[in-house]
């Protein structure tokens, strides 16, 4: 059964969150696939961007909604199961990762169709440059993708390279401070930025 938060600002509403969401960190958030009975929950997380990792179209009522918030929309299109398997994309998780390390995009949503695998290997390789210790890392993917696991992504996130995310930031300085549970929270400092985005929201045509 998800979780019914009441909304007493607004008349006893019921606001419903997707499936599997939860906080990552202060302004991170990750879910399952949101449905039109979520947006109402959505509102009030005050998104500014979301992460979608499928390779589907994003619906066109959700679109919508993404455009009456002003919500950026970043698509990395990375298949889900496949027979056979399909290695996860290094190079996609990398692009994905850069836009959810940029505070600028903050409140911002991760989310694939169960919020399980493709979201828990970005939330993963999040952890790693968090420099969280494996242990600790491979502990949470498997927490919360549940019974459905799969040992490819736990290996995918072993072996992922977080120094190319350095190479990428160039003229930005990111430093995490702390380590305790609601400390990882992530400073940062801007030199003469410049951010070209490789996916483009297609929240944002027309804007």
């Amino acid at each position: 059964m998800g979780l019914l938060i009441e909304d007493d600002n607004d008349g006893g509403e019921v606001l419903i969150p997707p499936a599997n969401f939860s906080m990552v960190e202060d302004g991170v958030y990750r879910s399952g696939f949101p449905q039109l009975e979520n947006f109402g929950f959505l509102s009030t997380l005050n998104l500014k961007s979301i992460i979608y990792l499928c390779p589907e179209p994003y619906p066109e009522e959700n679109l919508k909604s993404l455009q009456s918030n002003n919500i950026k929309l970043f698509q990395f299109g990375i298949q889900g199961k496949t027979d056979p398997p399909t290695p996860m994309p290094k190079d996609t998780v990398l692009s994905a990762l850069r836009v959810l390390v940029d505070v600028r995009n903050h409140p911002i949503l991760i989310h694939c169709k169960q919020g399980k695998h493709r979201t828990g290997c970005l939330v993963g390789c999040l952890r790693k440059v968090q420099n969280w210790c494996l242990s600790s890392v491979l502990e949470e993917y498997q927490k919360c993708a549940g019974l459905k696991w799969r040992q490819r992504d736990l290996r995918f996130i072993e072996e992922f390279d977080v120094h190319g995310l350095r190479q990428c930031l160039y003229s930005i300085i990111y430093q995490y401070n702390g380590y305790g549970l609601k400390r990882r929270k992530l400073l940062y400092q801007e030199e003469n930025v410049v951010v070209q985005e490789q996916h483009k929201p297609q929240a944002t045509k027309g804007w």
